[in-house]
């Protein structure tokens, strides 16, 4: 039996069954023994999973032009990325490496990280120890608190899908998922609080019998904290998830909440305890709505395949290529990085960007 294991068991043993939401947060985030703060590979080849800047450096590149573009429309002046969730900070030296070009744009910037995980802390400084020209633009912060009415873009790159979400099922009414013990963990139902069911209140949705899926309510803090920190600018939201028209479809009855594990995916939530990532797809209409709340306007929700697309990606691509010799394996290469970027993670990823206190924003709703 794992320590983790012992240290839910405990815990149920003095405070009865948890919610799973609780139970979430001890698998990915428990200090010691969590999924995300333990040491060991969790991204890559060597991991259990990809995200997209593993696949090259497009990704980043064109973020780092739609950047540019943002600061653009605040008029050039000193501009503020806040990266949540950086991970070993491939994404960020991405950008940055793509923005050293702008001088202009580039002598005033400041880039900030907010990363939970000491592990991966320690990951992304030892990242930039060996790049002084980028470590000098990069500072983590603990908290948003510690720059606040700052001006500038907070980024986000599959960090919501993280976050401990509450499951519930709808029955003759709205239940929540708890987890207790007996000879193993088990599942019980609770009647949901009320901060669940006004979830779907505020959100217009009415679950059939018999639905079961996730409530992220923790993402309705963050883009409230956000919002209260970002003086002037944008949020860019990067996840895989949907609208609630598309969160909500009979063909979703069982939920999005899955396991990944050595690059296989499963929904056995109790095994692997601590040892998998554990993850579910984010409601964009639930960011728009609570952001809008909080004087966060949307401007831009596409497909990641359709942003990278609007981006530049195709000529990015050919060009990145053009000095291969084999022209057919350049052209493979080419192939390969749109089926994945494009086609597939293109297609379930969304970018939701939105803004506050702009005179111009300069972009138009994608919908």
């Amino acid at each position: 039996m794992s320590d983790l294991i012992q240290v839910i068991k405990s815990k149920i043993r003095k405070d009865g069954k948890i919610s799973f939401h609780d139970y979430m947060e001890m698998c990915l985030y428990h200090p010691e023994f969590g999924y995300y703060t333990s040491p060991g590979v969790k991204i890559g080849k060597q991991g259990d999973f990809y995200t997209s800047p593993y696949l090259g450096n497009a990704v980043g590149e064109m973020i780092a032009r739609k950047m540019e573009e943002l600061w653009r429309n605040m008029g050039k002046k000193p501009f503020t990325i806040l990266e949540y969730g950086a991970g070993t900070g491939k994404l960020t030296e991405d950008i940055l490496s793509a923005l050293q070009v702008q001088e202009e744009m580039y002598q005033d910037l400041r880039y900030c990280i907010i990363e939970r995980s000491p592990v991966m802390v320690g990951l992304g400084k030892a990242r930039f120890k060996e790049k002084p020209k980028l470590q000098g633009k990069v500072e983590w912060l603990k908290e948003i608190s510690e720059i606040k009415n700052f001006s500038g873009c907070v980024l986000s790159n599959e960090l919501l899908d993280n976050f401990p979400i509450h499951r519930v099922v709808m029955q003759a009414g709205l239940m929540e998922v708890f987890v207790d013990q007996d000879n193993g963990f088990k599942e019980v139902l609770k009647p949901a609080s009320p901060a669940l069911t006004d979830y779907f209140s505020a959100l217009g949705v009415v679950l059939p019998e018999g639905f079961q899926t996730e409530i992220n309510l923790q993402a309705i803090s963050w883009i409230k904290e956000v919002a209260d920190a970002l003086k002037e600018g944008y949020v860019m939201t990067i996840d895989y998830g949907d609208l609630s028209n598309e969160m909500y479809k009979s063909s979703r009855a069982d939920g999005t909440l899955c396991c990944y594990k050595n690059h296989s995916v499963n929904d056995d939530y109790y095994a692997f305890i601590g040892k998998q990532d554990i993850t579910a797809h984010v409601n964009f209409s639930a960011l728009s709505y609570w952001g809008q709340l909080q004087g966060l306007r949307e401007v831009f929700f596409s497909s990641q395949g359709g942003f990278l697309l609007e981006m530049g990606f195709n000529d990015w691509a050919l060009k990145t290529y053009s000095g291969e010799k084999d022209i057919a394996l350049a052209a493979q290469k080419i192939a390969m990085l749109r089926h994945a970027l494009i086609t597939d993670m293109g297609c379930k990823f969304k970018i939701l960007i939105q803004e506050k206190g702009i005179a111009h924003p300069g972009m138009l709703l994608d919908s």
